[in-house]
Parts: C-alpha cells; sequence; structure tokens
C-alpha cells in the first residue's frame, strides 16, 4: 500500500543506478538488488529499503503505509549508510517517536540506496513481523 503523505515535500532522490546487496543481520538473509528492477512500486518511496525488504518476502510493519507518518518501519543501516539518501526533517521527526533509536536508525520507507555500497540493515526484534494475517 503505497501512497503520498500531502503534507510532506521532499526533494526528489536519484534511484540506484548500480546493483547492490542489502544483508540483513540476524535473519542470514542476502538480497541482490538489480536497479533496473526498481521501483518494486507496493511500500514506501520509490526504491526504498521497505520496497526493497517487502518485495523479497521480509515483512515490515508500516501502519501509515509507508508515507512517513508513523515509525513502525524502524530499521538500523549498520553499514552503508553513506549510500542511502539523507533523512529529511519529516522522517527526523518521526524518528523521535521509534524505539529504540540509534544513530543509525532510518524509516525504511523513507530511506532509498543509491547503489554505491551495499547495505547491512537490522530489523529490531521488536519489529519483526513474525505472524501475518496472510498465513491463517
Amino acid at each position: 500500500m503505497a501512497g503520498v503523505n500531502p503534507y510532506q515535500h521532499s526533494a526528489p532522490i536519484a534511484p540506484a543506478s548500480t546493483p547492490f546487496r542489502v544483508t540483513l543481520r540476524g535473519l542470514a538473509k542476502v538480497i541482490a538488488v538489480n536497479p533496473q528492477d526498481l521501483p518494486y512500486g507496493r511500500d514506501g518511496k520509490a526504491g526504498s529499503l521497505l520496497d526493497i525488504l517487502m518485495h523479497n518476502g521480509v515483512r515490515v510493519d508500516h501502519a501509515c503505509g509507508g508515507i512517513c507518518s508513523c515509525s513502525t518501519c524502524h530499521v538500523i543501516v549498520r553499514a552503508g549508510g553513506r549510500s542511502c539518501s539523507p533523512a529529511d526533517d519529516s522522517e527526523e521527526d518521526m524518528l523521535d517517536t521509534a524505539v529504540g533509536l540509534t544513530p543509525q536508525s532510518r524509516l525504511a520507507c523513507q530511506c532509498v540506496p543509491d547503489g554505491s555500497e551495499d547495505i547491512e540493515v537490522e530489523i529490531p526484534a521488536w519489529n519483526r513481523n513474525q505472524v501475518s494475517e496472510d498465513d491463517f
């Protein structure tokens, strides 16, 4: 469920131009991202970590639908953060409400990698969606 927050005005973000990998710390999963396949167009900003993770079967809670109106998609970018789009004021404000905030914290719906380096991401344990309505 992608959407746009009408109260948020951020600069356009350049999509990834080279292939890169997203390694999920603690989940033993590596996702190879081909920039020609982006965006998947489902969740968050085009080409965002949320979009990449959800498209590759990694469920990340995102109560607002990926429009930067909550902090449920909070992730920690442990490595490769320089390749990610900078957090704007709206994201910083939402991050202030996240549990377990770290200097590397990002909202997966807003964090768009440019492909210049591989990324290592940690999804905090309390944010992992272990049970889904689709599983019933």
